[in-house]
């Protein structure tokens, strides 16, 4: 399985990302092959929609599950449609994220937010 988490740092001891959506960088782990690469996140610099580009960044990388603090709405619309699964971190560390996913014990992501659109209020 191919396994998503979004980062700080192009090293497997950095930090999960808070976002989504303007992480800087995607760790791609295989769970079989026990190899990591990491994604440059584009959608970082979009002045919106930065979710949803994510999103589609992903699907078409052929990942398999995301593993995230939180999503918005809209990308997990995207997500979900591509039958792509939602963990909740436990923690900020990437090894101890992916170790509870390979032991069963990742939580799925419910909580999922309304987005971070940029509206200023109402």
């Amino acid at each position: 399985m191919k396994v998503a988490i979004p980062v700080d740092d192009k090293s497997m001891s950095t930090s999960v990302s808070q976002s989504f959506g303007r992480t800087p960088y995607y760790l791609i782990y295989d769970t079989d092959s026990k190899e990591s690469v990491f994604l440059d996140n584009s959608a970082i610099a979009s002045q919106g929609g930065a979710g949803i580009k994510a999103a589609q960044t992903i699907v078409d990388s052929n990942i398999n599950a995301i593993i995230t603090p939180q999503c918005g709405e809209n990308a997990a619309e995207v997500l979900k449609t591509a039958n792509i699964k939602l963990y909740k971190t436990i923690n900020f560390s990437v090894q101890d994220n992916i170790c509870a996913l390979n032991d069963g014990k990742l939580p799925v992501l419910e909580d999922i937010h309304p987005g971070f659109h940029g509206h200023g209020g109402n």
